[in-house]
C-alpha cells in the first residue's frame, strides 16, 4: 500500500500534489486495525444510540472475541436475540448507550445474553460501500 504523509487541517484551501511524494511503505489496513485476525469479526453500526462515542450509523465496526471486556468497554453483545453495540457496566451488570436520550438495560438472570466481543476499532465511511450493501438482509 502507497502512503501519502500529508497532515490535513479542518478549513484549508488547498494542500500539495499528493503525486509530489510518496513513500511506499509495507503497511496494510489488516495489520492496522485487527490486532487478532482469528478472533475478529466485521460488524456494521445500525442505529444513533452510540454516536455520541463516534459511532454511527453504518460504520464499520472491528470486534474482537478473544479480549476479556473491562469496565465500560465498548462491545458487541448477543441481547434477548438481537445483536447490539453498547457501553458494557459490569458492575450494574447494564448496557449503556453513549446517548442521554436511551436508558440503561438491566442485564437479568431472565435474559439471553452473551457477548460476542470488544470493540476495538469504528470506520467511518463517507461514501456507502457496495459491498458491504450485498450483505445486509
Amino acid at each position: 500500500m502507497k502512503v501519502i504523509p500529508i497532515y490535513i487541517e479542518a478549513g484549508i484551501s488547498g494542500f500539495e500534489s499528493p503525486a509530489a511524494e510518496y513513500k511506499e511503505l509495507g503497511l496494510s489496513l489488516d495489520s492496522i486495525l485487527i490486532q487478532n485476525p482469528n478472533a475478529s469479526f466485521v460488524g456494521v453500526a445500525s442505529g444513533e444510540s452510540m454516536q455520541d462515542v463516534g459511532i454511527f450509523d453504518g460504520d464499520i465496526l472491528i470486534v474482537d472475541r478473544s479480549l476479556t471486556t473491562s469496565q465500560h468497554d465498548v462491545i458487541v453483545a448477543n441481547y434477548n436475540g438481537c445483536f447490539t453495540c453498547k457501553f458494557l457496566d459490569k458492575k450494574l451488570a447494564q448496557l449503556i448507550s453513549a446517548s442521554p436520550m436511551y436508558k440503561p438495560v438491566q442485564i437479568s438472570v431472565d435474559d439471553q445474553f452473551q457477548i460476542e466481543g470488544v470493540v476495538t476499532r469504528s470506520i467511518r465511511l463517507h461514501r456507502p460501500a457496495p459491498e458491504l450493501l450485498s450483505c445486509m438482509p
